[in-house]
């Protein structure tokens, strides 16, 4: 939605993913929200908190919006709720196939509880931590997704 939770949380994540498997020259990774709430906003610091506990540093990260461009120059746009989602497919050009590139971020984790990552924002500091298990469950199998389709 805003950028500064749930999606900053998977760009660091996957980031290290690709970092350690030797892509970083590969693979582009980005987030964005779907909302203008915080554009231009660091993660928010519970987010980052969790994040540096488990050796991720989120701080560099800055909230924007996402556009349609996005929808063009990226494989994979990744929502973490079907609010977002559809949200993205409103701006998604038309008439191209782009629509294909759209998916829930969880449709990549293994052993999916759920569907949606929840947003943590108004809640206690362990749903970041529950944020982050599900996130790092979904990236290594969007990872793994792409070594299969692309590498």
């Amino acid at each position: 939605m805003g950028n500064i939770c749930r999606s900053p949380t998977a760009q660091g994540v996957f980031a290290k993913l690709v970092e350690e498997a030797g892509l970083a020259e590969q693979i582009e990774i980005d987030s964005a929200g779907t909302h203008a709430y915080h554009v231009g906003e660091p993660p928010d610091l519970r987010a980052q908190e969790t994040a540096l506990r488990r050796g991720i540093d989120l701080s560099g990260q800055r909230a924007r919006r996402v556009t349609g461009l996005d929808l063009e120059r990226y494989d994979y746009v990744l929502a973490m709720d079907q609010d977002n989602y559809h949200a993205l497919s409103d701006i998604c050009p038309p008439g191209r196939g782009l629509e294909r590139r759209l998916t829930l971020l969880m449709d990549y984790a293994s052993q999916p509880r759920m569907r949606e990552v929840p947003d943590p924002y108004y809640g206690a500091t362990g749903g970041f931590e529950a944020v982050f298990d599900m996130v790092e469950e979904a990236a290594a199998g969007l990872l793994e997704a792409i070594r299969r389709r692309h590498l």
